[in-house]
């Protein structure tokens, strides 16, 4: 249960709305136990009418509402069906109050709940976008989309029904016991004896309820995770005709979850049968000991037929327990699986007095080093380089050499194991995330496109609405724009999940365009033209060598680009420095570049 006091600020924030609703639940059981009180005094007018019947020796006690009643129809000198007939009125009269507050009570407390469930949804997805890069390298999509859906979902149940239905109860017990209390208090013992040990079995049947269902939330997890690859890569699936095999890994991990489940579901059905129980012995003794005081003394028959009405009143609040417990341990399950994410911290944070500065493009990296945290490997080692403003540099190396660190480094999805990264003279851990990030363009090597239009996957990027003709220009640079024009709907085609409509060629190209858009200082190409071919490849260069004359510019590759002229050359291997330099310092040198340069030129002339 201290997992769901996360949930407290929530309900300080609508607290009007809960405590209006707490209000109608409470009124709509006050309402609803003066009508056994109404019946009880019906009973004991026809009672008393029955030939040798005994007059009541005292007057039974009733809310004070009821005594206000009886005491007006008494008056009024009524004929018996007219008291019978306004009696039978007012029971309706009290049904339908109650039936209008506990509408009320719905629009108040459900709606909150829903409420929650907004704000929870909004606050899990804004803290999933603060997460750094190795949280997700560690985390599946599956399980972080079931936390935020089917969890949320679950805790909802808790935020609204499960504290209607609590309140519900304990307010109508409460009242059905206090009035049962002062008509008989050793007959209201007697009828509640079987209630304790109904109580037990709850405590018993939850503890075991709370650890099944943390089970199978972690078990859904995986099967959400299992179908969410699978989707993702059908492609794969149906190209290696592997259909059957994860199939049958699915089949497996949903038996699973079908076994937890239905235990679950047998646990859980052990509480209806044990309401039942326990309410039908409550019946059976307020009967047997209310028959044998009524043979004793008539009177007691309209106390007898009251508290006949109470127990009943009260079947579904008891067997409701069972229910509502569920709620809240099912609940608590799920809180405690949301504040694992809630409470975690990114590694990857602004510093204490975050510099809001424009981005120069002059960077200096100073004997950095870094090893990944979630495998160990060392990725760059006392690298160090210095960038000057308006620089295009080439970053070659073989693959798995620590090109894309590189890349990730100046972004600040990681931070350098050992050493420091500087723009213009400060540490990009003094400067601000957001601004950061805004002046650097990053094409990276995994293309990712969202499903939505052409011209708004181009746009994404921007904080302001871009133009027509700005976008355009940006496909022009990329050398897209004649292609999109070709589509069904032009730049507002819909490219689907992922681009998967597109080939890898455009969903390249739409990404550097996406790139270039934000006309930033520094702009960083991760093997971005692996899917273009040769014609379109140097058009591409040729459009950025215009675009890129004032900009900083790092482009990662395993082509040299020759039509293409850059101020520095660097080859890295195993994650260190290999060779630095111009084109010509570097054939001169006779190391890695020339060697890649020259099989580049033999596979050229083989081509042609």
């Amino acid at each position: 249960m201290k997992h769901l006091s996360a949930l407290n600020k929530y309900f300080w924030k609508y607290r009007k709305r809960f405590f209006i609703g707490i209000f109608f639940v409470v009124s709509s059981n006050y309402f609803a136990v003066l009508a056994p009180q109404i019946t009880g005094f019906v009973i004991s007018q026809v009672q008393q009418r029955l030939p040798g019947a005994r007059p009541s020796v005292s007057r039974p006690v009733h809310d004070k509402l009821v005594d206000w009643f009886i005491d007006t129809i008494q008056s009024g000198h009524f004929t018996f069906g007219w008291l019978i007939a306004l009696c039978s009125i007012t029971i309706l009269g009290l049904a339908i109050m109650r039936g209008i507050l506990m509408f009320f009570m719905r629009q108040t407390i459900i709606v909150m709940s829903r409420y929650i469930e907004f704000d929870q949804k909004n606050e899990i997805f804004q803290h999933y976008q603060k997460l750094d890069t190795n949280f997700y390298k560690t985390h599946s999509t599956g399980d972080l989309m079931n936390r935020m859906t089917e969890d949320v979902s679950r805790v909802r149940m808790f935020t609204g029904p499960a504290i209607m239905y609590l309140t519900n109860l304990v307010t109508l017990i409460g009242f059905c016991v206090y009035n049962m209390l002062r008509k008989d208090v050793h007959l209201t013992l007697l009828v509640l004896a079987p209630l304790p040990i109904l109580a037990i079995t709850i405590y018993l049947v939850n503890s075991v309820i709370n650890k099944k269902s943390e089970k199978i939330q972690s078990l859904l997890s995986d099967l959400t995770t299992n179908a969410q690859e699978s989707f993702s890569g059908i492609r794969v699936i149906k190209s290696f005709v592997q259909e059957k095999a994860m199939l049958g890994f699915f089949q497996k991990n949903s038996e699973e979850y079908k076994k937890n489940a239905v235990g679950l579901a047998k646990v859980e059905a052990i509480y209806f049968p044990s309401m039942a129980l326990m309410i039908g012995l409550s019946t059976l003794v307020t009967i047997m000991l209310g028959g044998m005081q009524a043979l004793q003394d008539s009177s007691k028959v309209g106390l007898i037929v009251e508290f006949v009405i109470y127990i009943n009143m009260l079947t579904f609040p008891v067997s409701a327990i069972g229910w509502t417990a569920s709620m809240i341990q099912r609940a608590a399950a799920s809180q405690k699986r949301l504040n694992e994410f809630l409470q975690s911290e990114p590694v990857i944070a602004n510093s204490e007095n975050p510099l809001t500065i424009p981005v120069s493009g002059d960077i200096v990296f100073n004997e950095v080093s870094f090893t990944y945290p979630h495998t160990g490997i060392k990725a760059i080692q006392h690298f160090t380089l210095h960038i000057k403003k308006g620089d295009k540099i080439l970053l070659l190396g073989r693959t798995g050499s620590g090109k894309s660190t590189i890349a990730q480094l100046l972004l600040r999805f990681y931070d350098p194991t050992i050493g420091n990264i500087q723009i213009g003279g400060n540490d990009i851990k003094n400067i601000e995330l957001k601004s950061l990030r805004e002046q650097i363009s990053y094409v990276q090597q995994d293309i990712f496109l969202f499903s939505d239009t052409v011209s708004d996957n181009i746009s994404f990027g921007l904080t302001q609405a871009a133009t027509k003709e700005t976008i355009e220009q940006a496909a022009g640079f990329s050398s897209v724009h004649k292609e999109i024009l070709g589509f069904n709907h032009g730049y507002e085609t819909m490219i689907g999940e992922r681009g998967v409509t597109l080939s890898g060629g455009q969903k390249q190209r739409i990404s550097i365009a996406r790139a270039l858009i934000k006309e930033p200082e520094i702009i960083i190409f991760d093997d971005c033209l692996s899917a273009v071919d040769a014609k379109t490849e140097n058009e591409i260069i040729g459009n950025l060598y215009r675009y890129l004359h004032d900009k900083t510019a790092i482009i990662i590759t395993h082509r040299i680009f020759s039509s293409f002229h850059f101020d520095n050359i660097i080859v890295l291997d195993d994650g260190q420095l290999a060779e630095q330099g111009t084109h010509n310092e570097l054939m001169n040198n006779n190391g890695y570049y020339a060697e890649l340069y020259r099989l580049q030129l033999t596979e050229e002339k083989a081509d042609n």
